[in-house]
């Protein structure tokens, strides 16, 4: 009976250890670095170093790491991560520190970590947390199960994900499971596709929805009042062009819905990395390669600029050609619109001033 406890015991440390061993290989890669606490300080200090530099690839190392020491593929454990960052008000370029020391913005609440029965809700003993049932393991070959530690909390949820399966059904169970919420889970499923498809973490960049060499013209018309299916406010811009103008995404992201909508007529709704969700509505009609799940860059062709809406499928006509653009910001229990308006502005502006300099570049070719 004791030989199965010990084998199990030593696979968790040998386990444990080969993470901690690749965070050292990446973090500190002489190999003349001497061991000891002061070399662990001088590698955590290179990584969070390399964090500021780049943020992106220092987190996408620390992913790739645990995927090699648990099988859990890195695009996952980003998918949380990126998740728990937009419950906050991290930046987009990534570069906001959640806390100190740390890479990762997965946040464990203590009576996950430790147990909810356990009398010590900062504890860090792992054999003391999983007598009290907790989440929390040692990731990083240390002794402690630190909720502090990136290797610790990336470690434990590679755990937890595991114990639910290995193909793309049993994830959102895993998710599920750990949040118990039905957004949650739709969101994280969605990030982690992302990443898959991509595979990088730096999905930022921009496009203004509609090509710069058409005719349209907009101003911020947030707020303004609106009758038509009863008393409301308008909860986004109108950038009115005419009949069949290409629309695009403006963004990275994945379709989340399309189809018909009796107030915003013929619509696409996409989701962005940063929980954002981007609406398109009184189209004319769609791109036929795009469906509900398909990936979108920016500037991707999404449909035409039409005056569908206001009725049953299919009503046209009654409001002059326009695009109607919001945004939705997720922030986990609700989601609210918010003035586009700025941001479109931006974006205009960044992809003229990029159209400019290109054609600068190409007349210095000549």
């Amino acid at each position: 009976m004791l030989l199965p406890v010990s084998f199990r015991t030593l696979r968790r440390s040998l386990i444990a250890l080969s993470a901690a061993a690749l965070l050292w290989t990446e973090a500190c890669p002489s190999p003349a670095a001497a061991a000891g606490p002061a070399s662990s300080s001088r590698a955590a200090a290179d990584l969070r170093g390399s964090a500021k530099e780049d943020p992106f690839r220092a987190r996408k190392a620390l992913f790739d790491q645990l995927e090699a020491a648990t099988g859990i593929p890195w695009f996952r454990l980003a998918a949380f991560d990126q998740y728990e960052r937009s419950l906050t008000r991290t930046g987009s370029d990534g570069r906001t520190a959640v806390s100190p020391g740390r890479l990762t913005a997965i946040s464990v609440p203590a009576p996950l970590w430790c147990g909810p029965l356990n009398p010590d809700q900062a504890d860090t003993s792992p054999a003391s947390i999983a007598f009290f049932g907790g989440f929390g393991l040692d990731g990083s070959g240390d002794g402690r199960a630190d909720p502090a530690s990136d290797l610790d909390v990336l470690y434990s949820l590679s755990r937890h994900i595991r114990r639910y399966g290995a193909t793309n059904g049993d994830f959102p169970i895993a998710v599920w499971e750990y949040y118990r919420n039905g957004r949650a889970t739709q969101r994280v499923t969605q990030f982690a596709s992302l990443y898959a498809h991509y595979g990088r973490l730096n999905l930022s960049g921009s496009a203004f929805p509609l090509p710069l060499g058409s005719t349209y013209s907009y101003r911020s018309t947030w707020g303004t009042g609106r009758s038509w299916g009863g008393a409301r406010i308008h909860e986004g811009t109108d950038l009115f062009t005419p009949y069949g103008v290409t629309v695009r995404s403006t963004c990275y992201g994945i379709v989340e819905t399309k189809g018909w909508n009796r107030f915003g007529g013929w619509r696409i709704g996409i989701r962005d990395i940063e929980n954002r969700y981007h609406y398109y509505a009184h189209l004319s009609g769609f791109d036929k390669s795009l469906e509900v799940g398909s990936f979108v860059e920016p500037g991707r062709q999404l449909g035409w600029a039409g005056s569908s809406g206001y009725g049953q499928p299919g009503t046209q006509g009654k409001f002059p050609p326009h695009l109607h653009y919001g945004i939705y910001r997720d922030r986990g229990l609700s989601e609210w619109a918010f003035d586009p308006y700025p941001l479109l502005r931006q974006w205009e502006t960044t992809e003229r001033r990029a159209l400019r300099t290109k054609k600068q570049q190409r007349m210095a070719e000549r």
